[in-house]
């Protein structure tokens, strides 16, 4: 056989959709895995979708010996060791020039580790987010390349043919930057979508205990939706999840699934890096912490009995012990205007930690064609993209969504209704932590004075870490303790 234009090791589901995906669009690949059985079934499949150019091979050798030079490898194998697995695996027969592309969630500390040690041997070496799920990587994903520029320039015709394309603003994928910034990039790119999911999470919540809409209702509200501002990808999926009937009983699928959720890791990095560069990210934390409440199901269960026999019900009563009377036409109209003015916090605050990196790092990242990349193939894809790439070409230094013209009208014109919506779930006893979150950050962030100077005051109190002044400029410490002391005598 001729040789393959590019190869993939790893072949679980985003792996043999990727290959599949390059295949489709007329490249030739090697694929390879540890585990022959998937390399049989990845070839079986490939025959199946079109008899594609995708060939198996079962040892690394061959595989790495069947790819032109130079040769570009894509791994997509789980983050952390395994991937150090696989690069010791497949370098021992690449030559110098060859690259290896890591495609998985990977810390991008690890991604600046493996390049430096890549270059040592004269190989170059990216690390690419991915993100769209299966269906993405195997119709179109979007794609988050950063380390060497010259192996991105190497693979660059294969990624701008298989990542998604959108009308009018092109593939979904770029240069994003030096060292691991495209999985930096990525972690954040993660980081908003626990915000996401977890505000239609409790704008579902609102509407189902507060307004008590039916699972009918709720499909009907979410597809308008997605017909509007709010038009995204996690938006049509709830929509269609509310409409799906339970295979193995009665009633509706999503009010069997057991409510905990899961994680892997990128939403706690992206809270852990927001603290260590002094990012505000309430919402994308608020967030988190959810997914660490749900997953205490048992003591939820238990804590639910202690505070209904004390006279809280899960959702508790209005005035004189009755259900709220709820405008459901007017709090659904409400829960919109809520979500998305909090959606703009949650972006704002994912757009800030990316910002403050690239300062850090000198890493000079683009941040309107980042939402320019993630309108098409990515989990948050959504028509408000458009809006913050827009915001970024009016001014590519603003120091926050916020503040940009178009945004901040669209929050003024949506806080009475994000405030009604909260302050209705707070008397009802409904948790909605990820908007609370988004409006303190906006109530905080549009305010000229803090009570910061009480907490700076107190620092000093008790131990002596001097403060500023309004009215004159150094740093000041004051005795409080002895000026209190005398006061009181």
């Amino acid at each position: 056989m001729a040789l393959t234009r590019i190869g993939l090791a790893g072949l679980a589901v985003m792996g043999q959709n990727l290959a599949l995906n390059i295949a489709d669009k007329g490249f030739p690949i090697s694929v390879y895995n540890r585990t022959t059985s998937k390399v049989d079934e990845t070839v079986a499949r490939a025959k199946a979708e079109g008899d594609l150019p995708l060939y198996g091979f079962h040892d690394p050798k061959s595989f790495v010996q069947s790819i032109q030079k130079p040769r570009v490898i894509i791994m997509l194998v789980k983050a952390g060791a395994a991937v150090d697995q696989t690069i010791e695996t497949l370098s021992g027969h690449l030559e110098e020039g060859d690259c290896i592309i890591d495609g998985g969630n990977e810390w991008y500390e690890n991604t600046e580790r493996r390049e430096k040690a890549m270059a040592a041997r004269g190989l170059l070496y990216l690390g690419m987010g991915v993100s769209g799920g299966e269906e993405g990587a195997r119709r179109g994903p979007s794609m988050m390349p950063g380390g060497s520029f010259e192996a991105y320039k190497n693979i660059e015709d294969i990624l701008l043919k298989v990542a998604a394309q959108v009308p009018d603003s092109g593939p979904c994928v770029t240069y994003i930057g030096k060292g691991g910034s495209g999985n930096f990039v990525k972690m954040v790119h993660n980081g908003i979508e626990y915000g996401d999911m977890q505000l239609i999470a409790e704008a579902y919540d609102v509407l189902r205990s507060v307004g008590k809409l039916s699972n009918a209702e709720l499909h009907q509200v979410f597809s308008e939706w997605n017909k509007g501002e709010l038009l995204s990808f996690l938006v049509e999926i709830t929509a269609d999840i509310f409409g799906i009937k339970d295979d193995k009983g009665d009633g509706y699928l999503v009010d069997k699934v057991l409510d905990k959720t899961g994680m892997k890791g990128t939403g706690k990095w992206t809270v852990q890096q927001a603290a260590d560069l002094s990012v505000a990210a309430p919402t994308i934390a608020a967030s988190l912490d959810a997914r660490f409440l749900s997953g205490l199901k048992e003591e939820r269960v238990e804590s639910a009995k202690v505070f209904s026999s004390a006279g809280l019900a899960g959702t508790l009563s209005g005035a004189g012990g009755h259900p709220p009377v709820v405008d459901k036409e007017k709090l659904v109209d409400d829960v919109r205007q809520a979500l998305y003015a909090s959606k703009i916090c949650s972006y704002a605050q994912g757009m800030n930690l990316i910002r403050a990196k690239s300062l850090e790092k000198g890493w000079d990242l683009k941040l309107g064609e980042l939402a320019r990349i993630w309108k098409g193939g990515c989990i948050i894809r959504a028509i408000f993209l458009d809006r913050i790439k827009q915001a970024y070409d009016r001014n590519p230094e603003l120091s926050s969504l916020l503040v940009d013209p178009e945004f901040a009208k669209e929050i003024v014109d949506r806080q009475a209704a994000w405030r009604r919506v909260i302050t209705l779930a707070v008397n009802a006893g409904v948790g909605t932590p990820g908007m609370s979150a988004s409006l303190a950050y906006f109530d905080t962030y549009r305010r000229e004075s803090l009570p910061a100077n009480l907490v700076q005051a107190q620092r000093d109190y008790f131990g002596a870490h001097t403060y500023e002044r309004t009215d004159m400029p150094g740093a000041f410490h004051t005795e409080w303790f002895k000026i209190a002391k005398q006061s009181h005598l």
